[in-house]
């Protein structure tokens, strides 16, 4: 067994090591959302720190981990009695981005109950992580669906499982962290909120402590055991203050005083529902548990919010996280509580205490937020001759649903029609290679009428491979939304092309909720380029959007041809994601030769291989040329102004597309 990192050498990062900590003292703050680049430390803080969670009392032989103190009595192993069972260590279970919904949950014992003719449930990761840590790294690449269950067993404490006939309840009541990298990726709203707790993490731009950092690392890599060695007395502390605070929780009070300072600062950030109010109660009280107070101070109140707030007041994806702290301190004074004992300064919400020597510059790194990075006007380096200051964006609006024809075969989302894995079950099909999801009901109609003629003779189904059905589903799938954005001079009207921003912008709001791959080519001068390949991070897109600058000519032509490019080298890559082409623009053309022309025959291209596309008209004036129409009739897609992207006469504009694409047919 890999000797794992020990937690108290992991260097910094003081609000990620506080906040697993707090978690593991309470498990009910609701798990905690790390949110960081890549080599920040995320996953090896979060295997490191089920070395430091107590042992836990089992019942022997019960695969769902019942206390033997207090067995549940609704185990599907039960039912146990009280006293006896054996300790183990606390589990750490890794949900992997690819699991199956039968995998997280569990599902019906096919194998028993077709040999068998028995219902037998097996269990799934969430049994294995009951009274453990339930980690899913890169949980925003996790499909939704996924994300919803777990969620809900981590709110409620059990897991549900009722499905092929068989319907269980199980306790699953578990420590749950998720990391992910931002650049890959949002969470939508809604998930974020279910987590209790999230941390921002970032890498040490302190020169000491990134030598730390490495020195540290190189000397585990050297001698794992040895280097664990070094670190057992600290261990040994962290994990005693643990178990000393868990005793310790049931006896802290949460005054008035301090409940309404957390209800105050819920309401001056405008945080949605009455989750962020209890989480930060259950914080705070942790807080002072792992303090070693039996007090709630205002300290703790602090500590709660910056650790329970930033991801809840966020008002759309492209918000930054994080809070407004001068904010939070006028709001805590403001509502200071009468029955607050101000108490002297102890260890209290910074996590002060925890043993962490030789830890390095500990200010730098948590202090810094996105919106110093984001904030302010874009600047524009190098501009060559007509090139004019990037507009900003004019505020984003709800568009309709823009889809893809047909049925698909991608990755689940919530865009166009597709066969998917999950969804609503439409029928039977004979399995093409291995069989991935049993249509348990079709695999028995096909083989009851053989049971006689193959000697059946005791209570199992003889069933053959000829017998076995694939269950079809259909859900929806997340497309690759490829914008094509014109920034030429034609564009380069500054209210004009604020507008056009801000309508790129709400469809990237749009392409973000549906759980779409987006990238952006734009055209300007003499040339198009791809100001951002395709990505999941939609964050991404539109931060080049904000930063884009206009001018000079109109090479539209070129344009749609580095789009096709963009388009056939994703196809190689995932041929089973269909795109969306949206072209942005006036339609003009300038160039040396029969620009116009041009450009129509690179347009027909994506005609022709059925790509659906839509043209957002940018045109504007008394005059209008009519030239966006033209090039939707050459792309086959459909032409839509500005204005009617807000209309509901766009509803369904894609689908109206002649042609379909050739990997749906």
């Amino acid at each position: 067994m890999t000797t794992p990192f020990p937690f108290t050498a992991v260097v910094g990062q003081d609000d990620l090591r506080l906040a697993l900590l707090l978690n593991a003292v309470s498990p009910a703050v609701g798990g905690v959302l790390v949110r960081g680049e890549k080599g920040t430390a995320k996953s090896t803080a979060v295997r490191a720190l089920s070395a430091l969670l107590p042992e836990v009392p089992v019942v022997p032989g019960c695969r769902f981990s019942c206390d033997p103190a207090k067995p549940d009595p609704a185990c599907p192993d039960g039912p146990h009695e009280s006293g006896g069972g054996v300790t183990r260590p606390a589990r750490m279970v890794e949900l992997p981005v690819g699991a199956s919904e039968d995998r997280l949950v569990g599902a019906l014992d096919i194998e028993r109950a077709l040999s068998e003719g028995v219902k037998a449930f097996e269990p799934g990761l969430l049994a294995d992580a009951h009274r453990g840590i339930l980690y899913v790294d890169e949980v925003n690449l996790l499909h939704d669906h996924l994300v919803d269950l777990l969620l809900d067993a981590a709110a409620m404490g059990a897991s549900y499982v009722e499905r092929e006939g068989v319907s269980v309840r199980h306790a699953a009541r578990f420590l749950l962290v998720g990391t992910m990298n931002p650049e890959e990726g949002e969470l939508r709203p809604q998930l974020l909120d279910r987590f209790g707790l999230t941390v921002e993490v970032a890498a040490s731009r302190e020169p000491d402590q990134r030598v730390e950092v490495v020195r540290r690392r190189l000397a585990y890599d050297d001698d794992p055991a040895g280097f664990a060695a070094r670190w057992a007395d600290e261990e040994a502390a962290v994990r005693q203050r643990i178990v000393a605070a868990r005793e310790l929780l049931p006896s802290v009070r949460l005054g008035d005083g301090a409940l309404r300072q957390i209800a105050a600062t819920c309401a001056a950030f405008e945080v949605d529902g009455m989750r962020a109010d209890i989480v930060m109660a259950r914080t705070a009280t942790a807080l002072a548990a792992w303090a070693g107070r039996t007090d709630v101070l205002a300290e703790d109140v602090r500590q709660a919010a910056l650790l329970a707030l930033p991801h809840r007041r966020r008002r759309n994806p492209f918000d930054a996280p994080g809070l407004d702290e001068d904010k939070l301190d006028e709001t805590l004074e403001q509502s200071g509580g009468e029955d607050d004992d101000p108490g002297p300064d102890g260890p209290g919400g910074g996590g002060g205490g925890q043993p962490q020597p030789d830890s390095g510059p500990q200010g730098g790194d948590t202090s810094a937020r996105p919106e110093a990075a984001e904030g302010g006007e874009p600047q524009s380096s190098g501009a060559g001759a007509g090139e004019q200051a990037p507009a900003r964006a004019a505020e984003p609006f709800r568009t309709k649903v823009l889809s893809v024809p047909g049925l698909g075969e991608g990755a689940a989302g919530r865009r166009s029609r597709a066969r998917t894995e999950h969804g609503r079950t439409t029928g039977a099909v004979r399995p093409r290679g291995t069989l991935t999801k049993l249509h348990l009901a079709a695999t028995v109609r096909a083989a009851a009428p053989h049971q006689r003629a193959r000697g059946r003779s005791g209570p199992g189904l003889v069933v053959r491979r000829d017998d076995l059905r694939q269950a079809t589903r259909e859900g929806r799938e997340g497309n690759l939304v490829l914008f094509v954005v014109d920034a030429s001079g034609s564009m380069a009207a500054r209210q004009r092309m604020s507008a056009v921003k801000g309508a790129v912008l709400s469809l990237l709001l749009d392409a973000y909720q549906r759980r779409d791959k987006v990238g952006l080519v734009t055209f300007r001068g003499a040339s198009a380029e791809v100001a951002l390949p395709p990505t999941s991070s939609v964050d991404a897109a539109a931060a080049r959007l904000e930063s884009l600058p206009t001018g000079g000519r109109t090479p539209l032509a070129a344009g749609l041809l580095k789009a096709h490019d963009v388009l056939r080298v994703e196809r190689l890559r995932d041929p089973a994601r269909r795109a969306l082409l949206v072209v942005v623009t006036d339609g003009r053309a300038t160039g040396s030769t029969e620009p116009v022309a041009l450009a129509g025959r690179a347009a027909r291209l994506f005609a022709a291989e059925g790509v659906a596309s839509v043209v957002v008209d940018c045109e504007s004036g008394p005059v209008r040329l009519g030239l966006a129409g033209q090039l939707a009739g050459e792309l086959g897609g459909t032409a839509v102004t500005l204005d009617e992207l807000r209309a509901d006469s766009i509803a369904g504009l894609v689908r109206n597309v002649q042609g379909t694409s050739r990997r749906a047919a």
